[in-house]
């Protein structure tokens, strides 16, 4: 058995010897690594939607315009808070510079607003409040991002925004509340806005991105004329009519998470990153 068992031995040996020395001449060859997966092309355009939450502050001060302006009362801060909904769209342009890769882009949008606060109007001594709204807002403006990874874009963005608040009746804070026939109209201010943000392309169904954004919006400083019973100027008690005028200047910060819908894409790229 053990010489049956040598034997086969050296058949193989002398068999494969031949082949297995062609085997490890022949030059060994690697397989070339495959290309880099294709990532998402961010050129196109887009529509979006979401919701959000903001904040107002504004400066009020009261002037007597009947012969000069002069000042009646005291700059008194007051502001609000409420929720917002959101619509728009807008189209970005993908880059690449220094070896990374940039995303510029012009947006619009149209804020559904709640944001409730207080108005102050101070007379003469005499503080009177009320309440008003920021009922809508729309912004115009552009941005430019880096594009941390294949799938996550940073931003900055700014332009100019308009927002329309209602106007205000306003009473004396006693109890009950004394009202008096007087009255803020409803007005738009104008100003812009600077931001920041970041958008994620969330891979469930292709073009669908998540996009969350803070805002800063600073309007105009406006002169509004207070209303009473509907008319201009006052009547005083001492029988002197007298228009009294508000100087008021608007902040508002908001944040925004949004569903992107993107498409157009020219198709999927390589790009390093």
């Amino acid at each position: 058995m053990r010489k049956m068992l040598i034997g086969a031995t050296a058949a193989v040996a002398l068999l494969g010897g031949p082949a297995l020395s062609a085997d490890l001449s022949r030059p060994v060859t690697k397989a070339p690594p495959p290309p880099p997966p294709p990532v998402y092309n961010w050129t196109g355009c887009y529509v979006k939607g979401g919701v959000g939450y903001g904040m107002f502050n504004q400066d009020t001060r009261t002037f007597e315009t009947d012969r000069v302006v002069e000042a009646v009362g005291v700059e008194v801060r007051t502001g609000g808070r409420g929720w917002l909904g959101t619509v728009g769209g807008g189209c970005d342009y993908q880059f690449s510079f220094f070896n990374a890769n940039w995303v510029i882009g012009v947006y619009g949008d149209y804020d559904f607003s709640g944001i409730k606060g207080d108005i102050a109007v101070p007379i003469e001594g005499i503080t009177f409040f009320g309440s008003e709204k920021q009922r809508s807002a729309w912004a115009v403006g552009g941005r430019i991002g880096y594009l941390i990874t294949p799938s996550v874009l940073t931003y900055a963005s700014g332009g100019f925004t308009q927002a329309r608040f209602s106007g205000a009746t306003l009473f004396l804070p006693s109890v009950p509340p004394e009202f008096d026939n007087l009255s803020v109209p409803r007005h738009t201010f104008s100003g812009f806005f600077v931001g920041g943000g970041y958008e994620y392309n969330l891979g469930w169904i292709p073009g669908l991105f998540w996009r969350t954004e803070y805002r800063f919006a600073q309007y105009d400083r406006e002169n509004l004329d207070i209303i009473e019973n509907g008319e201009r100027p006052i009547l005083l008690d001492d029988g002197r009519r007298v228009q009294f005028r508000i100087d008021t200047e608007k902040f508002v910060q908001t944040v925004r998470s949004e569903l992107v819908w993107r498409w157009n894409w020219p198709g999927p790229v390589r790009a390093s990153y």
